[in-house]
């Protein structure tokens, strides 16, 4: 697939203001990575597995600063 017909998504963790934006694609083995306010620059593609182990780590690294918050 070229990165033109690539079919992006918003993170739901970006907001409409905050200007902090992440796109994904996500395609049969790889899953690509974009700044929307930069659509043309940069882009980061990954293994589906490397994805995968991004998204534990993020969802094991939010729940450890939760529970320090907590406190």
């Amino acid at each position: 697939m070229s990165p033109t017909e690539l079919t992006w998504f918003k993170s739901s963790y970006s907001g409409d203001s905050s200007g902090d934006c992440v796109e994904v694609s996500l395609c049969p083995t790889t899953v690509h990575v974009r700044d929307s306010k930069n659509t043309r620059g940069p882009r980061l593609t990954l293994s589906t597995a490397a994805w995968s182990e991004f998204l534990g780590f993020a969802a094991r690294s939010r729940t450890a600063a939760d529970v320090r918050y907590v406190y």
